[in-house]
């Protein structure tokens, strides 16, 4: 069975969108924006790009990425050559890039049951904040790498929905803080 890890820069609030300057969001870019840069903060990032076996998105993520990442070979070498999913009811093969190596696209958090059975290594999820929510109350998260920023956005995607449902308890199993007020979560899922 293969584990399926949901990595996040995350607000001391919840808030994920935007980390990164991505338009349309009034805080856009709060990761960089009155936070100093710590680039031992970062060695988590780093980590995922060895370890994981595929990467996976949601529909905007990927249309945010996919033009983009490609050329970053500089930052994101390994990624060029995992294999990607994205999860969309809308997107179709002719919208993919064909300079991302294999991407296949899912339909269905079913398919995305049926792929966590097959034999691999982790999957890790970028982004997508919907998938995230998604994927947690579907009970398909198996770690969350979580990079905890000292802001309060308020308002923006939360990582976790507000869905009334049973407790999921977790088990830290790696944090460290940074003098920049970083802080690195890593939990796994109990079950």
């Amino acid at each position: 069975m293969r584990t399926l890890i949901a990595t996040a820069f995350v607000s001391l609030d919840g808030v994920v969108e935007a980390p990164g300057g991505e338009p349309g969001y009034r805080n856009s870019g709060w990761t960089f924006k009155d936070v100093a840069f710590d680039e031992a903060a970062y060695e988590l990032k780093g980590r995922e790009q060895e370890q994981a076996a595929a990467m996976m998105m949601g529909r905007v993520s990927y249309e945010a990425f996919s033009p983009v990442w490609p050329d970053m070979l500089d930052d994101f070498p390994r990624y060029k050559v995992l294999p990607k999913y994205v999860v969309s009811t809308t997107l179709q093969d002719k919208d993919l890039v064909t300079n991302w190596g294999d991407i296949t696209i899912l339909r269905s958090l079913d398919d995305v049951a049926a792929l966590k059975e097959t034999d691999g290594g982790p999957i890790i999820i970028h982004g997508s904040a919907t998938l995230d929510r998604n994927l947690s109350d579907a009970g398909l998260i198996d770690r969350y790498h979580l990079l905890v920023f000292p802001v309060l956005l308020g308002a923006g995607k939360r990582l976790f929905s507000d869905t009334d449902k049973d407790k999921q308890n977790l088990s830290l199993a790696e944090s460290q803080s940074y003098p920049n007020g970083i802080q690195k979560l890593v939990y796994d899922v109990t079950r």
